[in-house]
């Protein structure tokens, strides 16, 4: 599941459409869930980090979905 959250997050990095602001704090989160932390450490500070994302308003409707998806599934790591 963790491993499926960071290739999500990548292919939203990959975008050229998303803005650098956003693309740059995904960097970040993924940064996050690839630490040597306990999981559910890093899946909270991701899911925070991602919460701000999707409060973006420069963020796509498409994008945002695809936040949305790499959440649910974060949250079913916890």
């Amino acid at each position: 599941m963790m491993i499926e959250a960071i290739e999500l997050l990548n292919e939203i990095c990959d975008d050229n459409t998303v803005p650098k602001n956003i693309r740059s704090k995904i960097k970040n989160t993924v940064i996050i869930l690839k630490e040597d932390k306990e999981s559910s450490l890093r899946v909270n500070e991701s899911l925070q980090q991602l919460e701000e994302i999707s409060d973006d308003p420069n963020i796509s409707s498409y994008t945002r979905a695809q936040v949305w998806n790499v959440v649910s599934l974060l949250e079913s790591i916890k």
